[in-house]
């Protein structure tokens, strides 16, 4: 996906977000996306959540290494909450952007689903990595991909339509 796919829903337009557990990446990227949205003006025009696709941490906040990474940049993950993706979100968002290949595969393709870094400047197409079974460097890589990425997407709904509705 080179673009952003034509808003489908009533209303502002609907980004999800998709990792597997809800508590690492895709929260980052919620948290940070979110924020430049506001930051560009565009946060009551475009709605972000984020959810993962196993259950095991519904309900948990942010696991720790992820939110110390987003405080550190000034990010405030404190409002998180996991999530698990259902199906039914591919009626109720206008794009669903997935971190990793097996995220896809298990959201299933579809022609508003797209990997996250499909929109990164420095590689397109590339994978979001898992940093939980890993050490804190790892959240600080994602942190980046995530930022860079985040702010692709914000220019790129910016820029789609000069009456200033994200399409």
């Amino acid at each position: 996906m080179e673009r952003l796919p034509v808003q489908q829903t009533d209303g502002p337009y609907r980004i999800a977000l998709v990792c597997l557990g809800n508590i690492c990446r895709s929260p980052m990227a919620h948290v940070v996306l979110a924020d430049h949205l506001d930051r560009a003006g565009l946060a009551a025009k475009v709605e972000v959540s984020s959810a993962g696709t196993g259950g095991w941490h519904v309900g948990k906040p942010m696991d720790p290494r992820a939110a110390t990474a987003l405080v550190g940049e000034g990010y405030d993950p404190s409002a998180h909450r996991a999530r698990q993706y259902d199906a039914g979100w591919l009626e109720t968002h206008d794009v669903v952007l997935v971190m990793d290949r097996a995220n896809l595969a298990d959201v299933g393709s579809h022609e508003r689903v797209a990997l996250f870094r499909d929109f990164d400047p420095v590689d397109r197409g590339g994978e979001v990595p898992d940093p939980y079974y890993g050490g804190d460097d790892g959240f600080g890589e994602v942190l980046s991909m995530v930022e860079r990425t985040s702010a692709a997407i914000v220019d790129a709904l910016q820029h789609r339509d000069r009456t200033g509705k994200p399409a």
